[in-house]
This record gives structure tokens, C-alpha cells and sequence, in this order.
């Protein structure tokens, strides 16, 4: 026997940026309800494994305390830097190919600080990002990649907050709740048929928010959009995004957007659980490779480590990991670095062999080409420029001459044991592409670029934004401000 319940607004999905809808929503009067198809332990989506850092515009210190408590003192011992909305659009733009959508990416650069003071008003606390995204020189600290603020608790402090905001305004929350389809009045959406407890139950609503992840969770989907291969890749996040949300949409007309054989995906130690573990968190991801060398079962190296910080490298640099033979790339560093490597280099959880000299790290590469490797780290050594400074807060030139793929900064001829490395594969962390939506409203459109009536969405289903690459830190802010505009409309049209 089916069941019914009727609420004013549905949102599927319980991440961030079904949150963010939901308060939105109840914000304009609302009657909320939240679909999540896992069970409390297991809830929040991929926010719950998300780093924490955001990327939104700033021109100024001023600006940051909107955001974040600042003292004079602390304003005095740091560079803050800036992220401009120029710099900001340079940094979309150049790693996406020039393809982003312009009228999204302008709803995105445009409104990510107002949205990060909202969500400030929601109880979210933030803190400098002193951890991952900065380093002292010359006494005083230097935040790098434009991204000195950060959630605290990462991702999954982000969902605690927001977690504790729903809670106060009331907001009905239906775990192990899987959305199944849409509920149709003609053209207009009027709910979501969803599952719970071998039970069909039937949530009524002027408006539904879809915010449920993308495909990334899914084996089937990831190989027949993102290709061959990709059935293979780990995932860092939740094991509910199965592109439920996508493929119900995509049943009634919606219409399709943006790259969908493009996803995140980053390195990801080699022996890390098919899914994520919320108690390691993002902690098995390696970014710390522009200091050192990535090197394939060929014993070749086969990208430029230091093309720029990996903030805006890592998110493609995973693909190119899946692409070598065997899925897999061992990150090789000397200990000139040791003291550089972020905080996931020193975890229990992890694949690391260490040696004295390079030929008896070569011999402990599992699935290696010895030979060949020490050919491609003696080649390396003698192609770096010497006559150039390190500098790792900086994008220092020092590069290499005459190899390639070439290494464009923090080239250091690898000379000092001992020498460790570490093994990784590809993790996906989401997929680019995504449902046509309306910028103005975050109203989904149909395959003729109409407004589908009762229906909108937000956070990873959201299609054009992202194309190749990612800009660290971009998501959770997207996926915010995609959120509240979403559900802000969805409450509106509801309540009238």
C-alpha cells in the first residue's frame, strides 16, 4: 500500500547544497522536507568528505571579515591576498578551456561572497587556511591558491552546521529515503515518488529541489559517460550518488548540460576502500606531487607536476592516473621536501616505500619498470635549471630544459636520501556534467531550454560549470550558491 505526505517543498539530497535549498526554502515560509537515501551515519552526501576549502571573491582584509574573525595582529603578520571576481573568472575560465558557462559562472564568481556571509548567518564557522594553503617567508605568512578560508571541521563540519540549522527551523529530514522518479501534473512536477522501508511513498509538493550528487558512485553510468576505464576508479565520497536524481529528470524531458565525460578526479593512495571512509575523510587523497615526480608502470613520467599549484591541476591529474597501464602512479620525492608534504603524507592508511639510494627504491616500485625508471629520474636530474631559486609559495620557474613531458616549477634534482614514495590510483569525487537549469531561478529547463514548472536543482547536478579541470575549492561554494538560489525560488513559487 502506497503512502502519501504533502509538503510545500521537496528537496532531494541532504549535502550542502540541499541544505542550503532547504533553508532557503523555509526561509521564504515554507514547508520543508529533505529525501535522503542514506541512513543518519552515512548522510551528507560528498560534502561529508570534502576538504573545506572555499573559493569565492574577495578584493580586500575588509572583505574577509565578513567571512572570518580577523585581528589586527593577524592582519598584520599576513599576506591575505586576493581572489578577485577577475581573478577569479581567469582562474574558471583558463582551467575550463574558456567553456564555462558564462551566465552560470557569473552567478557563481558574482554571488559567492554575499553567499558566504549567509551561510555565516546559518551557524557555518570559518577559519583561516592555515594548514593546507600557506607557509611563512620571511617571518610573515603567505596564503597561496587564493584560498585563505576554510570550513571549520572541512566538509564534514560544513554539514554539522547546516545540519543544526535545519534542525532549529524545523526542517523534516526522511532518511534511507530513495527518490525513484518525479510526480507529473501534466507538464508540471508535483512531488517525487521515492522508496523507504520496502515501502512506495508518495511526497506532494509545489516545488522539488533536486540536490542528490551526480553519477560518481556509479559504475555502469561512469563507463558508458566518462568512458572505458572508469568502472575501475575508486570514490572518494558517498556510495548513494548514483545518479539517481540525474536520470529521473532526464525521464520527463530535462534537458542535458555541460561535460558529461568530464569529472573531478584526483590521486588516491592505491589501497583506499572502493568508497569513502568518513573517519579518514579526504585524507587518502596526495596533493603534494608538484614537489616531486609521478612516474607509471613504465617508469616514465607522464604529466607536468608543476604546471601551477595543485589547486588547480589535481582535479585533472586523477584522470591522467586512470589513463596509465595498471590505473595506478607511484608520486616519488627526496627528503628536500619532506618538510613540504601535506598532512595525508603522514596517515597510517597508506602505501609508502621508502630507500637510501634510488636504486633500491626503483627495485621497491611495485609494478615499475626498474631500468626505465632510474633512466627517467637521471634524464630529470640533469635537465633541472640550477640556476633558478626554489620557492615553494610561489610559482618559482624553476623548471626543466630539454626533457618532456617537461616539469614548468619547483624542479629540484631528487639527490637526497632518503627517498620515499607513494602509490595512488585515480579517486572521482564528482562528474561535471548535469541538468540545464535556468541562472536567474535555478529552475531546471527542458530539451527546448523551457522552464520545467515545479522543478529545480542545484550542487553537483548543476551541468556547465566545471569542463577538463576544477578550481580547488569551487564546489562547496557552487554547490551554496546554486543551493540557496534554488531553494529561495522554490519557497517563493510554493508560498504564492
Amino acid at each position: 500500500m502506497e503512502k502519501d505526505i504533502h509538503y510545500d517543498v521537496i528537496v532531494v539530497g541532504k549535502g550542502n547544497a540541499a541544505l542550503c535549498a532547504a533553508l532557503a526554502a523555509h526561509d521564504r515560509g515554507a514547508r520543508v522536507g529533505m529525501l535522503e537515501a542514506a541512513h543518519p551515519e552515512e548522510s551528507g552526501g560528498n560534502s561529508r568528505f570534502a576538504g573545506g576549502v572555499m573559493r569565492f571573491a574577495f578584493h580586500s582584509v575588509d572583505e574577509l571579515r565578513q567571512v572570518i574573525d580577523i585581528t589586527e595582529q593577524e592582519e598584520a603578520d599576513a599576506d591575505w591576498g586576493t581572489n578577485t571576481t577577475e581573478e577569479f573568472f581567469d582562474d574558471l575560465f583558463r582551467l575550463t578551456q574558456l567553456r564555462t558557462d558564462p551566465d552560470l559562472s557569473e552567478v557563481l564568481v558574482t554571488q559567492s561572497l554575499d553567499v558566504m556571509t549567509w551561510l555565516r548567518s546559518k551557524g557555518v564557522k570559518f577559519v583561516a587556511n592555515y594548514g593546507r594553503q600557506s607557509a611563512v617567508v620571511n617571518g610573515k605568512r603567505k596564503f597561496f591558491g587564493r584560498m585563505p578560508v576554510e570550513v571549520s571541521g572541512g566538509g564534514y563540519g560544513l554539514v554539522e552546521f547546516l545540519d543544526k540549522a535545519a534542525g532549529k527551523a524545523g526542517i523534516d529530514i526522511h532518511y534511507s529515503t530513495r527518490a525513484k522518479g518525479l510526480l507529473l501534473d501534466g507538464d508540471r512536477v508535483t512531488g517525487v515518488r521515492a522508496s523507504h522501508a520496502g515501502q512506495v511513498v508518495n511526497f506532494h509538493a509545489r516545488s522539488v529541489v533536486l540536490a542528490c550528487g551526480g553519477f560518481e558512485a556509479n559504475p555502469e553510468m561512469r563507463t558508458r559517460y566518462l568512458g572505458p576505464g572508469w568502472e575501475l576508479a575508486k570514490v572518494r565520497g558517498t556510495r548513494f550518488n548514483q545518479g539517481d536524481g540525474l536520470k529521473m529528470a532526464l525521464d520527463i524531458g530535462a534537458g542535458s548540460h555541460g561535460n558529461w565525460s568530464g569529472a573531478h578526479a584526483t590521486g588516491w593512495d592505491l589501497n583506499a576502500p572502493p568508497y569513502g571512509d568518513l573517519s579518514v575523510g579526504d585524507q587518502f587523497q596526495k596533493h603534494s606531487y608538484i614537489f616531486g615526480l609521478l612516474i607509471n608502470a613504465e617508469g616514465k613520467r607522464f604529466v607536468d607536476e608543476g604546471w601551477d599549484f595543485h589547486s588547480f591541476t589535481y582535479a585533472k591529474y586523477g584522470g591522467e592516473v586512470l589513463k596509465q597501464t595498471g590505473q595506478f602512479a607511484w608520486q616519488v620525492f627526496d627528503s628536500k621536501v619532506s618538510k613540504l608534504l601535506r598532512s595525508e603524507y603522514r596517515i597510517k592508511m597508506m602505501t609508502k616505500v621508502s630507500a637510501n639510494t634510488l636504486e633500491e627504491l626503483a627495485e621497491k616500485l611495485e609494478g615499475v619498470d626498474a631500468k626505465a625508471f632510474l633512466e627517467t629520474v637521471y634524464a630529470y636530474n640533469a635537465s633541472v635549471k640550477e640556476d633558478v631559486e626554489f620557492n615553494h609559495t610561489i610559482k618559482d620557474g624553476k623548471c626543466t630544459e630539454g626533457i618532456s613531458p617537461p616539469k614548468s616549477n619547483w624542479a629540484q634534482v631528487l639527490d637526497t636520501p632518503p627517498y620515499d614514495a607513494y602509490a595512488t590510483t585515480c579517486g572521482i569525487t564528482f562528474t561535471f556534467g548535469g541538468l540545464s537549469i535556468n541562472p536567474a531561478s535555478g529552475q531546471v529547463r527542458d530539451v527546448t531550454g523551457q522552464d520545467i514548472e515545479g522543478l529545480y536543482c542545484a550542487g553537483e547536478m548543476v551541468g556547465g560549470l566545471f569542463y577538463f579541470s576544477y578550481p580547488s575549492g569551487t564546489g562547496l561554494v557552487s554547490g551554496a550558491v546554486f543551493g540557496r538560489l534554488a531553494g529561495d525560488n522554490a519557497g517563493r513559487a510554493a508560498m504564492t
